[in-house]
């Protein structure tokens, strides 16, 4: 079985640096994805057909990031029955509250998922999680990446502790 993709869609390439993590965790675990600028209130055709054809063009997820009042990942989801998960941008006037407001107040219905402010790694992992519920590769890249983790936290705690008897 192919793996299936996943879309990250911009509403402006101002975010880029807000979702670029996503990007690098897709590629670190070598999962297929595109990257797109559209915004939900200058191109919302463009977005609405990229919504409604992404599960026929091999999308398993879509990733929307946008700032400010911005409503990108709740038009996506609008659009399609694919998972979206929302990823708000810090900045404006708000400093990312209004961008996390708009990503997390759905109706019912109409769900996002929403990571914290600037969480595209949070974003690419999630995506990740939902593709592995049929994929089994890389539901095993996932499992070695908490394996990892875990083995991180414990070298950290050792060289406190050495630290620590050093006093």
């Amino acid at each position: 079985m192919e793996t299936k993709k996943v879309a990250i869609i911009m509403g402006s390439d101002s975010d880029w640096p807000c979702v670029k993590g996503a990007a690098v965790q897709l590629k670190k675990w070598d999962i297929p994805f595109e990257v797109h600028v559209m915004s939900a209130h200058r191109t919302p055709a463009a977005a609405a057909a990229f919504a409604q054809n992404a599960a026929q063009n091999g999308f398993g997820v879509i990733i929307a990031a946008a700032g400010m009042a911005a409503h990108l990942a709740g038009a996506i989801a609008a659009n399609t029955v694919l998972p979206v998960i929302g990823i708000p941008c810090k900045g404006g006037a708000m400093d990312g509250l209004d961008a996390l407001l708009a990503t997390v107040q759905m109706p019912s219905g109409i769900p996002v998922a929403t990571v914290a402010l600037n969480g595209a790694k949070n974003a690419a992992v999630l995506a990740a999680q939902i593709l592995a519920v049929s994929d089994e590769r890389i539901a095993g890249l996932l499992k070695q990446a908490r394996a990892d983790m875990e083995k991180e936290i414990a070298a950290k705690d050792q060289k406190l502790q050495e630290e620590l008897a050093a006093l």
